[in-house]
């Protein structure tokens, strides 16, 4: 995983390996949402790693909070849509990176009044 400060985009392995994929799953991970904040998961900045072992996805992910209380279902949700996506077993791992707004996309955090 690299950081792109001019966009504020992740970079992820996949998008090293598999590019037109790594596109897709980020549009469709935008339909899953965060349900206290109601933004998406790469509006966020959640997923911090996604990579293509074999033919399966391994997916390092992070919650806004510690002790986020939706994530089973964050993490349940995420798997669901990338298999939905690629047709391929995805795993979901927390890291331990603690979030913070800076991680949001370009603009959100300032809107939202968190920086």
């Amino acid at each position: 995983m690299t950081h792109d400060d001019r966009s504020n985009t992740i970079t992820w392995q996949l998008d090293q390996t598999h590019p037109e994929l790594a596109t897709t799953l980020r549009e469709g991970w935008r339909d899953v949402k965060d349900p206290e904040l109601g933004l998406s998961i790469i509006e966020l900045g959640l997923i911090r790693d996604v990579e293509l072992v074999e033919d399966e996805l391994k997916v390092k992910m992070i919650l806004t909070t510690p002790f986020c209380p939706y994530a089973p279902a964050l993490f349940d949700s995420t798997s669901r849509k990338a298999e939905d996506i690629t047709g391929k077993m995805t795993f979901v791992n927390l890291g331990l990176e603690p979030w913070d707004p800076s991680m949001m996309e370009d603009g959100l955090a300032a809107e939202w009044g968190l920086l």
